[in-house]
């Protein structure tokens, strides 16, 4: 239980409230507007909080040394507008609640195999028979929330 309560697992599940809200503001903004000028639009915003937060932070982007950084680790922007858009796209047809149980299965079973594998230079921590019991019995769970 303690390992519940620690300062990481808490930022975590803050940033799991905050995705369950911006998934259901951007589908509403896309209803109002489209769905590629929200998602659009939702980027620029977001770099622009971006751009201030390297400015208030000094942190020079020029210290960087940006072509040593292996390609595909420039890809968070590429996946960033699919999953805002797919996520923007989905909630009106299935709901907020079935879509964000969705997503956490999809991104729990593949934080499993990213770990197993150790790809994308994490560390590798294989996977054990109880993680995949515990996919099996969230996935039981999840189905429970589906309506």
């Amino acid at each position: 239980m303690l390992k519940l309560l620690n300062f990481p697992f808490l930022i975590a599940a803050i940033s799991g409230i905050a995705m369950a809200i911006q998934g259901t503001i951007n589908s509403c903004l896309s209803q109002k507007t489209s769905l590629i000028s929200a998602t659009f639009l939702v980027h620029i915003i977001g770099s622009l909080i971006a751009l201030i937060a390297v400015i208030a932070w000094r942190d020079p982007l020029s210290k960087h040394n940006w072509g040593a950084v292996p390609w595909y680790l420039y890809l968070g922007g590429v996946l960033s507008v699919i999953i805002v858009g797919l996520v923007a796209l989905s909630i009106p047809k299935i709901g907020v609640c079935n879509a964000t149980t969705a997503i956490i299965i999809g991104q729990v079973s593949t934080a499993v195999l990213i770990d197993h594998f150790g790809c994308f230079g994490v560390s590798r921590m294989p996977w054990n028979p109880w993680q995949i019991v515990g996919i099996g019995f969230f996935a039981a769970g999840a189905k429970l929330l589906f309506r």
